[in-house]
């Protein structure tokens, strides 16, 4: 099995794929068909999230066992702090090396019910992503991803403060950050450059989200934790009445922003799909990023 990184070492750039764990039957069919859908435009690499305090960990672990054991894709699983003891931790660790696994998302994780909360570690557990980073890599032969925020994370008191915490987690064994949602391609280059002026050369990866509704802009708005720049608004919110017009629009500025992104020379472009796979195929489709066979 071939780590994130490995994957990441041609010379064009390529695009990977974030699923969520199915609540149901019907979930997981449509999160399968979707898999199935997006394998064969060849991924450099798949991950399906891990729910608040481990509320989906079961399904998370047993759709990446069936990723890394029935598809050709390579998969990697998310893991968090949240209501874990250090021995769950090792456990959930255990499993994902277990089913062949070697590609671990290492977060903290916010707080159950509210993700601005205040942080209460378990009594037996972790305070910070990079004590994770630390248990995973000290466990086998993992490749470990952790989360950059290109505004900072919303509990960290400025830029600086936020990028000597990203920076710890690089130091502590991390091979790769992936920035969590941004609306303009120089919010994610300015990120990239602080990293590179904190003594920082770690793999930065942007995070891109399609925007096919009023409601997928509502949320990259809320999950960015940043306002959402007026010329998006003035290009996207005249049309939330209209959802084919709005959804045309809104593939258009994604397609403009990872563009841009490319010409900067980012090796991957990472893509929420919440579980669907149409509006992703198109974009990569329109950036290039396909064998020309699929």
């Amino acid at each position: 099995m071939k780590s994130v990184v490995e994957r990441l070492q041609g010379t064009s750039p390529v695009f990977s794929v974030e699923f969520m764990p199915p609540r149901d039957a019907a979930d997981e069919a449509v999160l399968w068909r979707s898999i199935r859908e997006l394998e064969t435009l060849d991924p450099a690499y798949m991950s399906i999230t891990y729910g608040a305090g481990g509320s989906s960990r079961d399904g998370t672990i047993r759709n990446i066992a069936r990723v890394a054991t029935e598809t050709t894709l390579v998969p990697m699983a998310h893991l968090t702090a949240v209501n874990h003891s250090v021995a769950e931790l090792r456990n959930v660790i255990g499993w994902y090396a277990a089913v062949g696994v070697r590609n671990i998302l290492a977060l903290r994780g916010d707080p159950p019910g509210d993700p601005y909360g205040d942080w209460v570690a378990h009594p037996d557990g972790l305070n910070y992503a990079e004590e994770l980073v630390e248990l995973v890599r000290s466990l086998g032969d993992f490749c470990v991803g952790v989360s950059a925020f290109p505004y900072g994370h919303p509990r960290s008191a400025d830029l600086d403060t936020d990028t000597r915490y990203l920076v710890r987690k690089f130091n502590a064994g991390a091979d790769f950050g992936i920035a969590q949602l941004f609306f303009e391609a120089e919010d994610f280059l300015r990120l990239r450059d602080r990293v590179a002026a904190a003594g920082s050369d770690a793999l930065l990866i942007p995070g891109v989200m399609p925007l096919t509704t009023p409601r997928t802009l509502k949320t990259t708005i809320k999950l960015s934790g940043a306002s959402c720049p007026q010329w998006l608004l003035d290009r996207l919110e005249p049309l939330e009445n209209d959802p084919k017009a709005f959804r045309a629009e809104g593939l258009d500025v994604v397609t403009e922003l990872c563009e841009r992104l490319v010409a900067e020379g980012v090796p991957d472009l990472h893509f929420y799909t919440f579980n669907r796979s149409k509006a992703t195929r198109e974009v990569v489709h329109r950036l290039g990023l396909v064998p020309a066979r699929a």
